[in-house]
């Protein structure tokens, strides 16, 4: 028996010496050799996704002799995050998302949503001047208008009654209708009210300005465009391997043929990691001081999913409830018209699925990978923290085929099991972060990386990510090329968004022409609300969205 212990002792120290030597293992890439004469191009994005695209494209109209190099590690861009059935969709736009708001000391707090439905505008404003350019291809391949409806029950039509009361009163939410009537609410959406109990008590609200995008054909089309030009090149089936800084101030990176097993490397003075969750790995390779701050929590999901024409027909719409009290904000449950490939489809979710992976297509490695003794105990504290997260994930994990249905039936009471089928979305990494005195933060949100002298940057996070790409992008140019931005760049910024350093939650009259203009030109329902528009301001804004 004493023997038994004493192996147990002995490789319990072996193993804590593995992990000690794991944690303290270099992460940093090691030095790319590199000749002095080598050509050094401006821009490498590393990631064929939307964040990408669109930076490169912000790049090419404001610099168009930059020279510009995207690496894909997949066959084709376009096939994680923002793929079209690896996200639900929705020009996210503060209208419909309930977790954008919260009552705080009986007050009901909107700046989430004011702040989302800004930015929004500016992704509309960003894609309408591609359409007008020829970069973008018809409207209605990548973008198609669907109502925004919040629809409550129960006890939560009280919370929705003074939510409404809070958001007309901002200008970008002027229109907003509300109503508590079943038959008004069966006209907007049919499916959510058929065969519903007629006692339960409902409400819901409804934005005819919304809008359901398709974010992967956004991007290809944005990179198909690119390509056009002779400084852009795209190399796909390539695995960006590492970062390293020479001693001119430039990077190297180091990529790899994922078929070929070909090996080499460019020199670029700026680098942007838009590579999804594995963005967090690839910003550790820089050995970049801030970038030891990140960890990252990996979550996925799935969808329940109909192309039956008969329920399809009766559903144009993107419905959201609320999501259960203590659940996180990627759990808010929703029933969605989806427009993919010119086929409409009917979704419901999100339910939570588990795996290590940063990447749908990653590797079960790849949370370990990450793990290293700048991060390990913000990711321990963050678990502690998140208790009712973790118990949230395992439910969701747990559930089973009935359980999924009987969530869909609270949305759908009429639905069939026999037409949907479960399809698996992408993958989000949550953003752990360091926090002076504090142990870390898990943030649900967004965040742009740049280095302290401006040549690499990163976009980490999740939501609401993708509608607002242009907005995030927009604001990394701005972090990154401060002088360019207010100097020679900023006329051309003007003209790609119109409203570009105006406040249009402030203004109702420009917000008003900017509506006009962008949902005009991509096909969106708009109607300018009744009493939205002073009429001493309406010549003013006309100017400016002009």
């Amino acid at each position: 028996m004493k023997k038994f212990w004493k192996y147990l002792l002995v490789l319990l120290l072996v193993l804590i010496v593995i992990a000690i030597a794991f944690l303290f293992r270099p992460i940093t890439s090691k030095a790319i050799k590199t000749k002095n004469d080598e050509t050094v191009v401006d821009v490498v994005l590393v990631g064929g996704g939307i964040m990408s695209a669109t930076l490169g494209t912000y790049l090419n109209e404001l610099q168009p002799d930059w020279n510009i190099r995207m690496y894909e590690r997949l066959d084709a861009v376009a096939q994680e995050s923002s793929n079209g059935f690896n996200n639900a969709g929705t020009g996210h736009s503060g209208f419909m998302e309930m977790n954008y708001t919260e009552e705080k000391d009986g007050k009901m707090d909107i700046s989430k949503a004011v702040k989302v439905a800004s930015q929004f505008e500016i992704a509309k404003q960003f894609w309408a001047y591609q359409v007008k350019q020829g970069v973008l291809e018809t409207p209605s391949t990548f973008i198609n208008p669907v109502p925004h409806i919040a629809f409550v029950w129960g006890d939560n039509v009280n919370f929705m009654e003074k939510r409404y009361a809070a958001m007309v009163q901002n200008p970008l939410f002027a229109g907003m209708k509300l109503s508590e009537d079943k038959a008004e609410i069966q006209q907007w959406a049919p499916l959510v009210m058929d065969g519903r109990d007629p006692q339960q008590k409902v409400a819901a609200t409804r934005m005819d300005i919304g809008s359901d995008v398709n974010y992967g054909a956004i991007t290809k089309q944005l990179i198909n465009n690119l390509e056009k030009s002779p400084n852009f090149k795209l190399r796909t089936s390539t695995d960006v391997t590492g970062i390293s800084k020479n001693d001119d101030n430039t990077w190297s990176v180091a990529f790899k043929d994922v078929k070929s097993g070909e090996v080499s490397h460019v020199k670029t003075r700026f680098v942007f990691i838009g590579a999804g969750g594995a963005a967090i790995k690839l910003l550790q390779m820089t050995g970049l001081p801030e970038a030891q701050q990140y960890a990252g929590f990996p979550v996925g999901g799935e969808f329940l999913v109909t192309d039956n024409p008969t329920v399809t027909a009766k559903h144009t719409a993107k419905v959201y409830g609320r999501a259960d009290l203590g659940a996180p904000p990627m759990s808010v449950p929703h029933i969605d018209t989806r427009y993919i490939d010119g086929k409409k489809y009917v979704l419901f979710g999100p339910f939570a699925t588990y795996s290590n992976k940063f990447l749908k297509h990653g590797s079960q490695l790849d949370l370990l990978a990450s793990t290293n003794k700048n991060n390990v105990l913000p990711m321990a504290a963050i678990g502690l923290q998140n208790a009712d997260l973790v118990q949230y994930l395992v439910s969701q994990v747990l559930m089973s085929d009935a359980d999924r249905f009987n969530e869909l039936k609270k949305y759908y009471p009429e639905a069939d099991p026999k037409d949907w089928h479960l399809q698996q979305g992408g993958q989000r990494v949550q953003i752990i972060k360091k926090e002076p005195g504090k142990p870390a933060k898990l943030q649900f949100g967004t965040e742009i990386f740049a280095s302290k002298d401006k040549s690499v940057t990163a976009l980490l996070g999740a939501s609401p990510g993708a509608s607002t790409s242009p907005y995030i992008m927009l604001n990394l140019l701005e972090k990154a090329f401060p002088e360019q931005t207010k100097g020679v760049w900023n006329d051309k910024l003007h003209e790609i968004v119109r409203s570009y350093g105006k406040d249009l939650s402030t203004d109702p009259a420009l917000l008003d022409q900017i509506r006009q203009y962008s949902s005009s030109t991509l096909g969106l329902n708009y109607t300018t609300p009744a009493n939205l528009v002073p009429a001493k301001k309406v010549v003013k804004a006309e100017a400016v969205a002009q």
